[in-house]
């Protein structure tokens, strides 16, 4: 039979379609509804909460095409990847489900129609096998398949009843297996020889009937349900007549791909290095396009350690040049079809792929030669040093089980005792370094956290919802096993919440228990650059470590978060190309309802400054501008032209978010923040404030989208009322405003001189009094700023001609005195020591000025008169 992988996939889905079954996408490899498992493994995952009644779906019946992975954890092939002939660490798991609808009967019908009446296979080939106690299915097989009892196999363990846990739902098992013939070693499953090859299971069929409880005991469950797996590659094999998975169709298409690229014979003596490099594009490529990133943490770990093991493979068939890279269109040709996710990565996957392989092939260069230099007096079953081992990940970041492939085809093995040895004192090291960091041994907390239950996995850029495990709770500074309601930090070991870094304010949200308690989450930092902390008050029911946790992002906040920040990736772009390229970022806040920006520019913004700027990025959010993330070592993105946003430390690789595509890039900056897919989800951008923070150091404060539209329908409400107040239409107001002003002007100078001439006149009228010899104008006047009494003391003066001239003026109770001396009697009289004279009585606290002309004040006017008679005083004393 020549039937295709992809004829397979199609005609199993289209075969369950057809009786009523809903076609359901593949789920992400990155379970969000399952905190226990790395990645997805298998086609139930995604309908786990369904089969334990916490999810309802519209539907009752479904069919999938699950990708899966398998390469971390208890589900880890990845040594055997190659080696063998059905070991993949990326396979798919075709699946039919029925949840409460129908049960064996029809579960065996569908599947005995299918593989024998749609797909071929002839019957005296399959045998299936049952849990021993289930006669129920035993007896299906004979009458639904028509199977003798010879080839119904009873197995008596575990390996044909399934569970999802220690309680749960559960149930046993029906497994069909094909016969591949007398020419292939092995026995019928159950026999001590059923680890051979010949009989190969392909489907496997769970019957979920009963719940598990915490005593032991099992209740019947009211809807018994059906979950199936059969391997696509296993069925694919036996439909085009081949006995091992690689030489499928798909599986050789890729191996040939490799073989091209290198030049090397796809069937020499590098046969099992195609075979690695086929199997782990699959799984590289599929694991980036659900958002799985390579690093040095969790899932991005395994994700690196696939990678290199396939690029290890790559030098070992002699390729000097990157060589993965060049394959990912081959897979997409073949796979993206049916996986479009994977046709959008294209060029996120070609690019992380070429540049891994290029450090990495820096670094496995150096590190073989310290391997060649460190066992060439090895021989075959030899064993090579911990503490080599250590230096080979510590200094060349050669991780041990890369080594340990390395030495496998020697024959070789590593001292794991030594190598663990040596990585638990360089821990302790670092202990003791941190212990003595200052400020920083104040969280130590976090530390012995990070050390002892890892890095939190991060999921928020690609989820705002998803399960996790309770990894630890601290209360008031110390970890605890169980927290009670009130204040809790709280670690889970996957979140979608961001911890605040790079200016990016925290989620909020909430993060709900099985047992109803529920953590109201107002704030998530990041600790020690790898620990998400959820800050919070915890109601309900106490929360304990290893609890399950469903966490919910605040959305809204999140989405409005999202679009402040991508606002100033477009605002650092629109500034320099205003002011010029030396304005670089100072320092940044991304909030929910408003941004901040500090840029290096020596004066403020003009108005046309302000007003150039906002169109520009207002224009570019109406382009509605892809964003797009690329992952990059940061001294090639910065060579590309991508600034360093937020000035903190890089790792080996920076997330670089890009505005715009090709040559309509608008933006290109490292950062490690949410963004918006396209700028047009940012909508209205509006400059609210600018102001001077620092010296060359100016401060642009900002709102996008509903905020912006707030700020800008609370000041049309402003210009209204305005508006409205002078009976004036909004695009009149400066007009009118301007001639409010200038009539205001005009009516206190009127009102200033007519004060001075009433001032003059009455001091005319009265005429000055002679004191000590000289003539005395003293005159207290009500009202009057103080700002003119200088004027209306040098006007009389000119009046007097010769004498002292004394002016009060008491506004809102408080007293303003100025005091002249004409230059003829300065010799006598002192203008500094007739004010503080004056002042005193006022109660105030002395004056200053000239020997001419000084001033002072009090703060009670009430004594003018007395203030004018302490100086006439000061003056008869002078005289005397």
């Amino acid at each position: 039979m020549t039937t295709t992988t992809n004829d397979i996939r199609s005609a199993f889905l289209n075969f369950f379609k057809d009786r009523g079954h809903q076609v359901v996408e593949s789920s992400p490899l990155v379970p969000r509804n399952d905190p226990t498992l790395l990645f997805t493994n298998a086609g139930m995952v995604q309908f786990k909460n369904v089969f334990t009644g916490a999810e309802h779906r519209p539907y009752n019946r479904a069919v999938t095409s699950q990708k899966c992975v398998r390469a971390g954890g208890k589900h880890n092939d990845l040594d055997n990847v190659g080696y063998t002939a059905r070991h993949h660490t990326f396979f798919e798991m075709l699946g039919n489900f029925s949840f409460g609808d129908y049960f064996k009967a029809d579960a065996i019908d569908f599947a005995w129609t299918l593989i024998t009446k749609d797909f071929g296979l002839p019957k005296d080939r399959l045998l299936a096998t049952v849990y021993s106690e289930d006669d129920a299915a035993f007896d299906l097989w004979k009458t639904v398949a028509g199977l003798p009892d010879s080839r119904i196999i009873r197995i008596p363990t575990s390996d044909n009843f399934w569970s999802m846990g220690d309680t749960g739902p559960c149930g046993p098992c029906s497994e069909i297996f094909y016969d591949h013939g007398e020419g292939i070693p092995g026995g019928p499953p159950g026999s001590p020889d059923e680890d051979g090859d010949r009989f190969i299971e392909i489907w496997n069929l769970v019957f979920m009937q009963y719940e598990q409880q915490a005593d032991g005991a099992r209740m019947d469950l009211p809807k018994p349900s059906i979950d199936t797996g059969m391997g696509l590659e296993r069925i694919a094999a036996v439909l085009q007549g081949q006995h091992d998975n690689y030489d499928i169709d798909l599986m050789r298409f890729l191996i040939e791909a490799s073989a091209h690229a290198s030049g090397v014979d796809p069937d020499g003596p590098h046969k099992v290095s195609h075979r690695v490099i086929a199997d782990h594009l699959r799984s590289s490529c599929f694991l980036i396009a659900d958002g799985v990133l390579p690093s040095n943490e969790g899932r991005g770990y395994v994700l690196r350690r696939i990678m290199r093991r396939a690029m290890r493979h790559a030098h070992m068939m002699g390729c000097r040049e990157p060589l993965l890279y060049k394959l990912v269109h081959a897979l997409v040709a073949k796979m993206g079809g049916a996986y479009p996710e994977l046709a959008r990565a294209e060029a996120l996957i070609t690019e992380i792929l070429k540049l891994e392989e290029s450090r990495f092939k820096q670094l496995l260069e150096r590190g073989l030669r310290l391997l060649d230099d460190e066992t060439a007096d090895l021989a075959a079953g030899g064993v090579l040093g911990g503490e080599v081992a250590f230096r080979l990940y510590d200094t060349y970041g050669f991780p041990l089980d890369l080594t340990q492939d390395a030495l496998r085809t020697r024959g070789m093995t590593v001292d794991e005792a030594g190598f663990n040895a040596a990585m638990a004192k360089q821990r302790a090291d670092a202990r003791k370094a941190w212990a003595g960091s200052g400020e920083a041994a104040t969280e130590t907390v976090w530390f012995d956290l990070k050390e002892r239950i890892g890095a939190t996995e991060f999921l928020g850029y690609d989820t705002e919802s998803a399960e996790g495990t309770v990894a630890a709770l601290v209360v008031d500074g110390r970890p605890v096993q169980t927290a009670q309601p009130g204040a809790v930090a709280l670690l889970l070991n996957q979140t979608p919440f961001y911890g605040e870094s790079g200016g990016q304010m925290g989620d909020a949200g909430e993060i709900t228990f099985v047992n109803g308690a529920r953590l109201s989450v107002t704030d998530t930092q990041k600790k020690v650059g790898a620990l998400h902390v959820h800050m919070g008050v915890l109601e309900g029911g106490p929360v304990s470590v290893g609890d399950a946790a469903r966490c919910e992002v605040d959305h809204e906040r999140r989405a409005a978060v999202r679009a402040h920040h991508s606002a100033t990736h477009l605002l650092h772009a629109a500034l320099r190309h205003r002011l010029g390229d030396h304005v670089t970022q100072k320092g940044s806040l991304v909030a929910p309802d408003r941004l901040r920006f500090d840029i290096s520019h020596p004066k403020p913004l003009t108005h046309e400054d302000r007003a150039a700027v906002e169109a520009e990025i207002n224009d570019r959010i109406r382009a509605n501008l892809p964003s797009t993330t690329r992952l990059m070592d940061p001294e090639s993105a910065i060579e590309a032209g991508a600034m360093a946003l937020f000035g903190e430390k890089y790792g080996e690789e920076v997330r670089v978010v890009s505005m715009g595509e090709g040559e309509g890039t608008y933006s290109v900056e490292l950062c490690g923040g949410t963004h918006v897919k396209r700028t047009g989800d940012i909508g209205l951008f509006k400059i609210v404030a600018e102001s001077a923070v620092a010296a060359g150091v100016r401060r642009i404060e900002a709102v996008v989208g509903a905020a912006a539209e707030h700020y800008v329908a609370e000041h049309d409400a402003i210009l209204a009322q305005a508006a409205e107040t002078l009976k004036a239409p909004v695009t009149e107001l400066p007009d009118r405003l301007h001639q409010l002003l200038e009539d205001r002007k005009r009516l206190e100078r009127e009102l200033s001189d007519t004060r001075k001439k009433l001032a003059m006149g009455g001091t005319a009228a009265a005429g000055p009094k002679q004191v000590a010899g000289v003539a005395f104008a003293g005159k207290v006047l009500e009202d009057v700023p103080a700002k003119d009494l200088k004027g209306m003391t040098d006007e009389i003066k000119a009046q007097i001609g010769s004498g002292v001239v004394a002016l009060i003026s008491v506004v809102e109770g408080k007293a303003s005195l100025v005091v002249g001396v004409t230059a003829d009697a300065v010799e006598r009289f002192n203008a500094v020591d007739l004010v503080r004279a004056g002042s005193v009585a006022l109660g105030g606290k002395g004056g200053g000025g000239r020997p001419d002309m000084a001033q002072a004040g009090g703060p009670d006017g009430s004594k003018a008169a007395a203030a004018l008679a302490a100086i006439e005083a000061a003056m008869a004393a002078k005289a005397n």
